[in-house]
């Protein structure tokens, strides 16, 4: 198995059957993940992280899910540290780590940095967020916990909440999840709703694309709430960043009528959008989440480089 493209920039690059198949091949990677079945599926190959913004998670994942492939990671986590301190260009960095690795995953903090890095890079580039652009892995494992937890894919009722003008995990998920599902619940403080050419774009898909504030009336419709941070580096001053900031808090007192499959996502990290008291609840499931980008990583990573996989 392997998929058409060479790169993941965007969750488009994919279509609906090669998603599934991603999903698919993660499922059967999880006794692999445990450290209950050895594998030396990616033995000889190299995976460079080259993050030029913070990650634990991302970062972390995609690393973990190379060693339990049998695999080896080089990474540049501090590009401060790096010759990108003395004016290297993305590009010059690129060609230079494409000699060292069989595939790189990069965050940038421009939108397009990703799809300009595999333009001139000689193997696979993964994207791991370029600014307020796109994420497409988080969306798959965001999928994929999903599809495990409610079984099923299509016809959820679905809200995202939070950032969603600056948040490029719910711009990735938007398009992916409507795949499955008409209708999509958003849910924002005023100036951070999704960008308005996404909504046109969807609508025009024939989307249900539903603007309201109204989270408590909303809940108990629900079968996912995907929940983002306000996004506080991408806002110009401190202040503009404030005028939002706590706007909508999930607490565990809110959640009395919800559906019993209630699934609460967030792509973590979480500053104060969902109180700690959630965590004790059974719809808590961001931090399974987590353990299902390694599976969704690993199957990426098998599928780009084109391995052995049955």
């Amino acid at each position: 198995m392997s998929l058409k493209v060479k790169n993941l920039i965007s969750i488009a690059d994919l279509s609906t059957k090669e998603i599934i198949m991603i999903l698919d091949l993660a499922d059967k990677m999880e006794p692999i993940a445990h450290s209950e079945k050895p594998s030396k599926l990616l033995s000889g190959k190299i995976l460079s992280t080259l993050f030029y913004e913070p990650s634990t998670r991302t970062r972390l994942s995609f690393e973990s899910a190379m060693a339990r492939l049998g695999g080896s990671s080089i990474t540049v986590a501090d590009v401060g540290a790096s010759s990108v301190a003395k004016g290297e260009s993305l590009a010059d960095t690129i060609r230079t780590v494409d000699n060292y690795a069989d595939v790189i995953v990069l965050r940038h903090p421009q939108e397009g940095a990703a799809q300009w890095a595999a333009e001139v890079s000689r193997v696979p580039i993964i994207n791991a967020g370029d600014g307020a652009g796109r994420h497409p892995t988080q969306t798959l494992l965001d999928l994929s916990t999903i599809r495990r937890s409610q079984g099923r894919l299509k016809d959820l009722n679905i809200a995202v909440l939070g950032d969603l003008r600056f948040g490029r995990t719910v711009h990735s998920l938007s398009y992916a999840i409507t795949r499955f599902t008409n209708r999509l619940y958003c849910i924002a403080p005023p100036g951070l709703e999704l960008p308005n050419e996404i909504v046109m774009d969807l609508r025009e898909q024939g989307k249900e694309i539903i603007m309201t504030r109204d989270l408590k009336g909303i809940l108990p419709e629900l079968d996912v709430l995907y929940v983002t941070r306000i996004q506080k580096e991408r806002f110009p001053t401190p202040a503009d960043y404030e005028k939002v900031r706590g706007v909508f808090r999930v607490e565990k007192s809110m959640l009395q009528d919800v559906k019993p499959n209630l699934d609460i996502l967030h792509p973590l990290p979480r500053v104060d959008e969902i109180a700690p008291d959630v965590d004790e609840t059974p719809y808590a499931r961001y931090f399974k989440q987590m353990f299902h980008g390694v599976l969704v990583r690993m199957a990426i990573l098998s599928l780009l480089l084109e391995a052995n996989v049955r």
